[in-house]
């Protein structure tokens, strides 16, 4: 009997810089409205995704981003943290450098967020102090680290293999495409510099002008294309999809400083279906962690089929998303 397709919904909660650094004495960074995007009495970004997944019965990974303490201290995604816990969610840890450039009394760290292209010694420094950082929110080591934007180098993998984190998600060809081979995963599970990478599913998607490869998020892939890319991966042999998100992504925003809000009535719709397939279908598809998943995943490297959908998925989700872009109230 075939194996359930396991589904990882991985979700980056991070803070905003909000335009600080081009006029810092305008814009201060934005911490909560990014998180949860309140309107009037009601939150429709994290509070969202939880009462979502609490209602599927279903858990998440959280990828914590945890060099915001430079800039905000401990507060508030450490709330963030605790609430997630209770939620019982899992958390990891996820990083953006560009807000270690707020640290003070130590060796400073240069203005700017891509983990990859910064040498061995000060990865492995960058990684280290968030670490700590994500301990003492979470009460425990991470197992497993995201990098913001999702670049990464062989650096990143040897320095969390020296610092003891096991698991990486670092990778999305559709997002940014690694300039070292080993690192141009689409799927699956690779050991790489004794750290276990699994990258956001990419598959390819072809349309009028050819085809591409295109890593599957809730705000850029439309129900339609998902179910059937779910089904297509399902009859192929995939065993393992993980999919991105953000708490933001379930949000509309009048400007960069969410001056006003709204719900994102699409990519709720989206999560939603998607939580609704997975409950569904429960001898073909499981939601699972990083933590769930831990001995399993670091048990064995996995190489799956390369996936392609029709380009009239391509057509209708570029339109959906023109739509949903330009009508406040769609």
């Amino acid at each position: 009997m075939q194996k359930r397709t396991q589904i990882c919904i991985t979700v980056d909660t991070e803070f905003s810089i909000a335009g600080h650094f081009l006029d810092p004495e305008r814009y201060a960074p934005l911490a909560e409205p990014v998180i949860y995007g309140r309107r009037g009495s009601k939150r429709q970004g994290l509070e969202f995704l939880l009462d979502t997944l609490a209602r599927y019965e279903m858990t998440a990974s959280f990828f914590i981003e945890c060099a915001n303490y430079f800039y905000f201290g401990d507060e508030p995604m450490r709330s963030v943290v605790r609430r997630l816990q209770a939620a019982g969610q899992d958390v990891q840890l996820h990083i953006h450098p560009v807000w270690l450039s707020f640290a003070r009394g130590q060796a400073p760290f240069p203005r700017q967020d891509n983990c990859d292209g910064r040498g061995y010694e000060e990865i492995h420094r960058v990684i280290a102090v968030c670490a700590d950082i994500f301990e003492r929110w979470a009460g425990h080591r991470p197992l497993a680290l995201r990098t913001g934007s999702l670049r990464a180098d062989s650096d990143v993998y040897r320095a969390m293999a020296n610092l003891g984190i096991p698991m990486a998600s670092n990778i999305a060809l559709g997002i940014y495409r690694p300039a070292e081979p080993a690192l141009q995963l689409d799927s699956g599970r690779r050991r790489i510099e004794g750290v276990m990478e699994l990258p956001v599913f990419t598959y390819r998607d072809s349309n009028l002008f050819g085809t591409h490869r295109k890593s599957l998020q809730i705000t850029s892939c439309s129900w339609p294309e998902m179910r059937h890319l779910l089904w297509t991966s399902r009859r192929a042999g995939v065993e393992q999809i993980l999919l991105l998100t953000h708490p933001f992504e379930f949000i509309k925003k009048s400007d960069f400083r969410y001056t006003r809000v709204t719900r994102n009535r699409v990519n709720q719709s989206r999560l939603e279906k998607l939580c609704r397939f997975i409950k569904r279908y429960p001898d073909d598809f499981v939601a699972v962690t990083f933590t769930g998943q831990k001995t399993a995943w670091l048990g064995s490297e996995l190489e799956q089929p390369f996936v392609q959908i029709p380009s009239v998925f391509s057509i209708g989700r570029k339109l959906h998303n023109r739509i949903n872009d330009w009508v406040w109230a769609y």
